[in-house]
């Protein structure tokens, strides 16, 4: 990931500007730490921080059209560039850059061309000509972006809020999916997919379709001219990632520069959930596993530098946040400038476990819906950040827009949770990999219940960062909360705390509200907590709050059980085998020193 900063008509275009634009430029070097580069027009200036993955020797940026009369900064990887090339047949590329496409696009599309795009990006456009210029981010929100307002009319753009936030009026998060242009004078979506509508879809399901079309989402990120691997927590989405990659590695130009065998990565408390089983994953693959320890001091020490970095004060990405930017510095320090992630399975197939109470395909849709359109508030923004941190790429099949397409038509009720007919969550992902002649995965590996990272890594992080956070702020303090802060409120001790650090990097009230908020149960949306009255009682974004259907669930389930054994009532606990299948295995938590 790179970082892009550009300030678009200031009215200054003196040398102390220049310096400034410098200066809040240096601010992102750590997503670009490989070169940079400042181009400036009159009053028109664009700013790179360039992390090389594709043609590192001559794709340094600003990147120009053949006359240099149309600019371009842009963060991002464009997987069909080689395809675009063939078709811009009367152009000259200065560079083997993958992105060098959008500038020749433009020349020959004018402004239309933004859905032709194949990748993750956030780009601006200048055309000197007539200094018109066009802002754009991938459909789902994968790269980070933000836009912000100065008082002399001057339009801001940055990869993260640090570059723009103390020299802009009022800023906010860029939308994913939309196009800004300054003839238009404002916003137009030009990503318009069918699932958008949020209208129930009734494509019948078909395993061998949706198999066929993440692979080639998988294969399609194996594009890179530098080393790099996959993370692998052992659940399924990753696990998944890992293995196809695996087995398409071979012949592959990254395999020729770098070799055939793939490095896998994870991080973890001793003896965590995902460590176990990550390592058994990485032994049926062949992979080059690498693990990575880290205790509860660990992270609570890193907590300033993680909400520093990911610009939030949201709790469930804060949370998962820090082993995510502890193990990100681990990777990097072996070389190691790209990674392939599993960000996106659980909004698009309904994989939390709060899914389990959806009451009817209508709502679960919907839901799956809302939390792809979201997805650039949380784990979007927390796998781009946490490892742009340390200047390392994520690139995420899951959010794939074809193969979005093809799972997000499939009739919702085949992604049902159904435990009578042997159907957990994301079900319809695993049977499409359940292959009994060429397994991808081990079946208990392939049927292992959902972990949400900041659990998965060990169950007592949570805890430990709820025990830190009651030393910092008091009941006092939670008494006056809805004052100090009448925007998303914090509800619980954790939150306020993350709260007080945010506000201390990000003062400004436009920066406050970049950060969504309302009641969420293991990561659901308001709307579906109202699926289950015992979870209005329990509002924590750790998979542990869905009670019931999580087995290692709070200690609140198991008093509720005690209370109703001892009234001679029976509480149903979720089963621990479904079709002769391990939901899960139950490891506990301890905590060692951080270690390779």
């Amino acid at each position: 990931m790179c970082g892009i900063l550009a300030v678009l008509g200031c009215s200054d275009d003196s040398q102390a500007k220049r310096v400034r634009v410098l200066e809040l430029s240096r601010r992102l070097k750590h997503r670009g730490p490989d070169w940079s580069g400042l181009y400036q027009h009159g009053d028109f200036y664009l700013a790179h921080q360039r992390l090389a993955i594709i043609d590192p020797a001559s794709g340094d940026q600003p990147l120009y059209n053949e006359d240099k009369k149309i600019v371009v900064t842009v963060n991002g990887e464009i997987y069909n560039h080689e395809e675009l090339r063939k078709r811009l047949v009367n152009h000259k590329f200065r560079t083997g850059s993958d992105c060098d496409v959008i500038a020749h696009l433009y020349e020959e599309y004018g402004e239309n061309f933004v859905d032709m795009l194949d990748g993750m990006f956030s780009f601006v456009l200048l055309d000197t000509r007539d200094n018109s210029f066009i802002v754009a981010r991938d459909a789902i929100g994968i790269t980070s972006l933000y836009i912000g307002w100065g008082l002399d009319g001057s339009i801001w753009i940055s990869s993260e809020l640090k570059g723009l936030n103390d020299d802009c009026e009022h800023f906010e998060c860029f939308p994913p999916g939309h196009l800004y242009s300054s003839k238009l004078g404002g916003m137009k979506r030009w990503y318009n997919p069918h699932w958008f509508s949020e209208s129930i879809p009734s494509t019948p399901y078909d395993p061998l379709v949706l198999r066929g079309a993440f692979e080639n989402a998988v294969i399609k990120r194996l594009m890179t001219d530098v080393p790099f691997g996959v993370l692998l927590s052992g659940g399924l989405d990753s696990s998944l990632v890992a293995s196809i990659t695996a087995r398409h590695l071979a012949g592959t130009k990254a395999a020729k520069q770098w070799g055939p065998q793939l490095h896998s990565f994870c991080v973890g408390l001793e003896n965590s959930p995902d460590l176990k089983s990550a390592k058994e994953v990485a032994e049926y693959l062949g992979t080059v596993h690498h693990e990575f320890h880290f205790t509860v001091q660990d992270g609570i020490d890193a907590i300033e530098d993680v909400i520093y970095h990911v610009e939030t004060y949201d709790v469930t990405t804060i949370r998962a946040s820090t082993p995510m930017f502890l193990m990100s510095r681990k990777i990097k320090s072996l070389g190691v400038k790209m990674v392939i992630s599993g960000e996106g399975s659980d909004e698009i197939f309904g994989g939390y476990l709060y899914f389990h109470k959806a009451p009817n395909k209508e709502e679960f849709h919907r839901e799956t819906c809302h939390k792809i359109k979201a997805l650039h508030q949380y784990d979007c923004l927390r796998a781009n950040k946490s490892t742009s941190a340390w200047g390392l790429e994520a690139r995420v099949p899951f959010l794939d827009k074809d193969f979005i397409d093809v799972a997000m038509a499939i009739d919702p009720q085949f992604k049902m949770i159904n435990q009578d007919e042997g159907r957990i969550e994301k079900w319809v992902l695993r049977k499409a990999f359940d292959d009994e002649e060429r397994p991808y995965l081990p079946k208990h590996i392939l049927y292992r219940q959902k972990e949400q990272f900041s659990d998965g890594v060990g169950y007592s992080w949570i805890d430990g960062l709820k025990s830190h956070a009651a030393t910092h702020v008091t009941d006092k303090m939670m008494q006056n909360a809805r004052h100090i802060y009448p925007h998303n409120t914090p509800s619980t001790k954790e939150a306020y705390y993350y709260r007080m650090i945010f506000e201390r990097f990000f003062p400004q009230n436009s920066a406050t509200l970049t950060v969504p908020g309302g009641a969420s149960v293991a990561c659901s949306t308001a709307k579906a907590v109202e699926w289950d009255a015992s979870w209005a009682n329990n509002l924590d974004p750790s998979g542990r709050a869905a009670l019931g259907v999580h087995l290692s669930a709070y200690e609140l389930q198991q008093q509720q059980n005690q209370a109703a054994a001892s009234n001679g009532n029976v509480v149903p606990m979720p089963s621990k085998v479904i079709g002769n299948i391990p939901r899960m295995m139950e490891v506990g938590a301890q905590e060692l020193e951080i270690r390779g």
